[in-house]
């Protein structure tokens, strides 16, 4: 089979001004970034129809990932096949994954978006314009510094921190040599504060009202010190004027796409905009959506932190299962990981079910995909169809990677059955409880632990933060278990989490917590896909996937 990047090359694009048609888009409400990517001036599209909300997210993933993106653009191209006016809504690539282990981020095979070369790289400049702002931010705090600290500011209790959309483990621990010598750390710009503020934004004034809300950190006396008391959050907002407006571009198939923010799952809440999302459920019938990782990280975040801001209702959530995952989770090494064995895919199953368990917590609209491989036999399959007709859950197969929408169809179906059943949806935890309260509440009905423990470092700061504590939690852990340790595979139970640290991102109204090993700047592997991706003097890419 061709490579994903020559099966992109090989689609017939049509002019993105056909494709905004498809949608109600006028041709004037476009920002044109060439014949094949547009930004949408999205304040004209509000509307009092809304469509119907689906959700794709996954069991634990494997570190290839589970094809999360692959079936939600074979889903969106599989709704419009059977007549149904479908936007899919997605997030936007960061090149430390492009460039580290995993590649790109538009799809997979015949189910892909495009042009994947320009997504999967600098797309329009909006990770590039939320770098600027951010790094923007802490100058200043360094300049302010430099001439005199008129607010005061400790400089040991900054907690505000660089980035820059790269994997480079040489940044997490730097000194600043300014006027006052401090550490400082870098996060990788999916990870930072500016963008999940980005990202939960419900238009550019309240983007700009809650950068000013970012903490910096405390003045020697213990009080707060935001970005606004620095007077720059117009200068901010100005930075990010254009990267606020959702881009479109198209499917294979020539179907329309938002793409717009994104953060990580494992370490921010990984969802793209509020903005988009939005513009989606007002142009279409259904929108399909993802969030990065297992449910445990995406889906929970896209639940308690995205739908609880936005008032989002999700009519319908596909969690995505491939039987290399399954065998991962029952320990099956690399390299016999596409070998058949139905006795391994039993063993695997405790990990499907703890995430259906995990769903079914939030609603019962929940359907099982198995988006399928060459190598996956009839035998393995019927283990998960088993599962799912026992507990009475709907299943269907996906192999939209080899056959587009078409593979999809019958998922199509099953999806817009669901949809129109009675939206069930409820939020896990109350804005009222404590930020212990909430914490503990994910770590015991999503993560199975029986136990929260706390450093004093930790309690100190929980503290600090109590009147805060109607905030929701963002919770940053390893993603591939549902536990903080990324050895307890399949269905960890009984079992003790450990709070390392908690941060105020008061911009983005909510508390990181932060578990297990987990980092905010990412390392590259010992080969790293840079390795293989090349150009020629007809600039054409390769080694992208």
């Amino acid at each position: 089979m061709k490579s994903d990047i020559e099966i992109s090359r090989m689609c017939q694009k049509q002019n993105i001004k056909e494709i905004a048609k498809k949608i109600g888009i006028l041709e004037e409400d476009l920002i044109l970034y060439g014949n094949y990517k547009a930004k949408i001036d999205y304040k004209k599209y509000t509307t009092k129809n809304e469509g119907k909300l689906i959700l794709v997210t996954s069991i634990n993933p494997t570190p290839y990932g589970e094809g999360k993106t692959t079936v939600s653009i074979g889903l969106g191209d599989a709704l419009n096949k059977i007549g149904k006016k479908t936007l899919m809504v997605l997030r936007e690539p960061s090149l430390g994954p492009v460039f580290g282990i995993k590649g790109g981020a538009t799809g997979g095979g015949y189910a892909q978006i495009v042009p994947m070369e320009d997504i999967n790289l600098h797309f329009t400049g909006d990770l590039h314009a939320i770098t600027s702002c951010n790094n923007l931010i802490s100058a200043a705090i360094d300049n302010h510094l430099y001439f005199g600290n008129q607010l005061n500011i400790d400089p040991n209790t900054i907690a505000f921190n660089r980035c820059m959309d790269m994997n480079d483990r040489a940044l997490r621990n730097i000194t600043i040599h300014g006027k006052v010598k401090r550490d400082e750390s870098f996060n990788i710009t999916a990870a930072s504060e500016v963008m999940s503020v980005f990202c939960l934004s419900q238009d550019l004034m309240d983007l700009k009202k809650n950068l000013g809300n970012i903490l910096i950190g405390y003045t020697y006396d213990g009080k707060e010190v935001l970005v606004k008391d620095l007077n720059m959050e117009g200068s901010l907002a100005t930075l990010l004027k254009e990267a606020i407006k959702p881009n479109l571009v198209q499917t294979l198939e020539n179907n329309p796409v938002l793409v717009h923010g994104g953060p990580f799952a494992n370490i921010a809440h990984g969802c793209n905009s509020i903005i988009a999302t939005r513009l989606g459920l007002n142009l279409a019938d259904y929108v399909v959506t993802e969030a990065g990782f297992g449910s445990d990280l995406g889906a929970e975040k896209f639940f308690d932190i995205k739908c609880r801001r936005a008032s989002f209702t999700p009519n319908c959530v596909v969690l995505v299962v491939t039987l290399k995952a399954l065998k991962y989770n029952a320990n099956v090494s690399k390299e016999d990981i596409l070998t058949p064995s139905v006795e391994k895919v039993k063993e695997g199953l405790p990990n499907l079910m703890v995430h259906v368990e995990n769903i079914l917590k939030y609603t019962k609209n929940l359907i099982v995909c198995l988006n399928k491989y060459d190598s996956d036999t009839n035998e393995e399959i019927h283990v998960i169809e088993e599962y799912c007709n026992n507990k009475k859950i709907e299943f269907a197969i996906s192999d939209s990677y080899l056959n587009g929408g078409e593979g999809s169809v019958s998922l199509a179906k099953k999806v817009v059955d669901i949809c129109n059943k009675e939206n069930d949806f409820k939020l896990l935890y109350e804005d009222h409880l404590s930020i212990k309260e909430k914490i503990e509440k994910v770590a015991i009905e999503i993560y199975h632990a029986n136990r929260v423990q706390y450093t004093k470092e930790v309690e100190e700061k929980l503290k600090k933060m109590n009147k805060y504590h109607h905030l929701p939690v963002c919770i940053a852990k390893t993603q591939y278990s549902i536990s903080d340790d990324p050895k307890k595979l399949g269905y960890p139970k009984d079992y003790a989490i450990t709070v390392k640290d908690v941060k105020l991102y008061r911009g983005a109204s909510f508390i990181t917590v932060l578990l297990g090993d987990i980092m905010t700047m990412p390392g590259l592997s010992k080969i790293p896909n840079l390795e293989n991706i090349d150009i020629n003097d007809k600039e054409e890419i390769s080694g992208l996937f």
